[in-house]
């Protein structure tokens, strides 16, 4: 999997937010609020490219301490999310 291209985490008003860019916007006006975690996942997901659920599993892991079979739980609802709204392929 990957991210979309055009579609780009900022921040607004204090909330991290996906949000997307040039004629991306025409097709998708929302904007997609993240909390910390999801938003260090977006970002890691963005630095390695192609990602799988274990590839991000493994680095939220390294990251933060977490049981790895909760991990996996949330990095699969999280990406499945993304699939949902179309920010991935």
């Amino acid at each position: 999997m990957k991210q979309k291209e055009g579609f780009i985490l900022r921040e607004v008003c204090g909330e991290r937010v996906i949000v997307a860019e040039g004629l991306k916007t025409i097709d998708f006006g929302k904007l997609i609020s993240l909390n910390e975690t999801a938003a260090w996942l977006w970002g890691k997901a963005g630095e390695m490219g192609d990602f799988s659920i274990d590839q991000l599993t493994d680095a939220l892991c390294a990251e933060y301490e977490v049981d790895a079979a909760q991990a996996r739980k949330d990095v699969t609802a999280m990406v499945s999310q993304w699939q949902e709204i179309g920010i991935i392929e």
